[in-house]
């Protein structure tokens, strides 16, 4: 779809002629079913979208009661409104940025264009306990977010199993300064720990009992064919070599001396799955299926991380 943009004359005309929350909410559908945006980062569809934006951005919940809907706005609400609508379409923001605002796992999370946008389908995994592959007589006490971002996967994980601590560690500070605004909004300092570390260079001699990674996985095809929405995000949490799998090399290598004996791995690589089989011949890889969608991650426990890796 050819790019279209949002000119100062439909902006005006907007906050001129819409009223109403319905009303902001088609007509914003509509100039972004219009404008060839790229959804991926949250949502797959203009309407979707739309929410997203306009409800965070009034300060309402997503799921407001419908009569809300016929509330009349303010110009200056409008104007704002406008703006952000606009800073979608003309510059490719994605909406997360721009409402500071991501849901995971059912979880809503501070987020800004020092980390990714949560889209991870760990989620379902975490809300299931990782239940096809972890003990259930064994209390899990220690969990590995790798490459932590803004924490949503190590604060869901500290959700789900309460007796845990989760050390969030990331290679960027950036990164971890908004990892701690989330710790902090969710209370949970005593028991999820923001760690700066280049893979495991930060934990020396820790082990898990689960180790979660969603390491930068894009291989240097598909960073040079990414939608503009994803250049506003930190390089740094999207690429990783020629065949996206820089850092998993490490991961695997190295995952082993940091699990329990009866530890499991966790690891998304995306669309770079198609480098794995070719890279680690005969490695006993359990790829995911998903229910709600998602592809490229796999599992491996430790036992056959030693026999097969070394």
């Amino acid at each position: 779809m050819e790019q279209a943009f949002l000119d100062s004359a439909m902006q005006t005309e907007a906050v001129t002629e819409l009223n109403t929350i319905n009303d902001w909410l088609r007509w914003t559908t509509s100039q972004f079913a219009a404008s060839g945006i790229f959804f991926g980062h949250g949502s797959d569809n203009p309407w979707d979208e739309a929410v997203q934006l306009i409800m965070p951005a009034l300060s309402l919940p997503i799921d407001a009661p419908k009569e809300l809907a016929t509330s009349k706005l303010t110009t200056s609400e409008k104007e704002t409104l406008v703006a952000l609508i606009a800073a979608r379409i003309n510059e490719r923001v994605p909406v997360a940025y721009l409402t500071n605002q991501a849901y995971f796992a059912g979880l809503p999370f501070y987020v800004d264009e020092r980390v990714l946008v949560p889209r991870s389908p760990f989620a379902e995994l975490i809300n299931k306990k990782f239940d096809t592959w972890l003990d259930p007589e064994q209390e899990v006490t220690r969990i590995l977010d790798m490459c932590t971002g803004s924490a949503c996967i190590a604060i869901a994980l500290a959700q789900a199993f309460e007796n845990a601590e989760v050390d969030a560690v990331d290679i960027s500070f950036d990164a971890l300064e908004v990892a701690d605004i989330n710790i902090s909004n969710y209370q949970l300092n005593h028991r999820v720990f923001p760690i700066q570390s280049d893979v495991f260079s930060g934990v020396p001699g820790q082990k898990y009992d689960l180790i979660v990674a969603n390491p930068p996985y894009v291989d240097a095809e598909d960073m040079g064919d990414l939608p503009d929405e994803f250049h506003h995000e930190p390089e740094l949490g999207l690429a990783s070599g020629e065949d996206g799998l820089d850092v998993t090399r490490t991961l695997l290598n190295e995952a082993a001396e940091h699990l329990t004996d009866n530890g499991w791995l966790f690891v998304e690589v995306g669309n770079s799955m198609v480098h794995m089989e070719a890279l680690y011949p005969g490695v006993p890889f359990e790829w995911i299926e998903f229910k709600h969608g998602g592809l490229g991650v796999f599992a491996i426990n430790k036992q056959d991380l030693i026999a097969h890796l070394g």
